[in-house]
């Protein structure tokens, strides 16, 4: 029936809802990427983030928040083989097929970074390959410490997001039916 509206929960708040400062999409599957409004991750995440938010819907509300707290999971598993993988170098004192090794669990860790539009920590990632295919430690250690940092504060930052999420919770509205 046309004009027959009914009520639906959403998964957020009207953008209204929030502070000037926070705006946050109305429905996170019919959102566009340029909907997201929280400036504390501009710059941090990418299109695929965004992505990853369309895909969100009634039946999976929290499918994001989900697909991000397995990242961090794996991330920080992987950030700790690569500490482990840089203890081996340095033990032995810097052998070209740790720089393999390392290079192949940079990889893992870019490509996870990847799978959430992670985009510091994956250009962070790339440049610590570099580092290893050039076998110069010293680089090498200086980028993972950087790595570490931005996922660090990424993390920070998602945790913050997710918060305010749960924060304002879902809303009412008025969807008008098509029939």
């Amino acid at each position: 029936m046309q004009g027959v509206a009914s009520v639906t929960r959403a998964p957020f708040p009207p953008a209204h809802a929030l502070t000037a400062s926070f705006r946050l999409p109305c429905s996170r599957r019919r959102c566009s990427p340029q909907t997201l409004r929280f400036p504390p991750l501009e710059g941090y995440l990418d299109e695929q983030f965004h992505q990853l938010e369309e895909l969100q819907d009634d039946v999976s509300p929290n499918f994001v928040e989900e697909v991000v707290t397995l990242f961090f999971r794996d991330s920080s598993r992987l950030i700790g083989t690569i500490e482990q993988a840089f203890k081996i170098s340095l033990c032995r004192q810097k052998h070209p097929q740790d720089f393999h090794r390392l290079r192949t669990h940079v990889e893992r860790l870019k490509g996870s970074s990847c799978s959430i539009g992670a985009l510091k920590v994956k250009s962070e990632c790339t440049l610590l390959g570099e580092y290893c295919d050039e076998g110069n430690m010293d680089r090498c250690l200086r980028s993972f410490q950087k790595v570490k940092r931005e996922h660090a504060i990424l993390r920070q930052k998602l945790e913050a997001y997710f918060q305010l999420l749960r924060q304002v919770g879902p809303t009412e509205k008025a969807s008008g039916s098509g029939n």
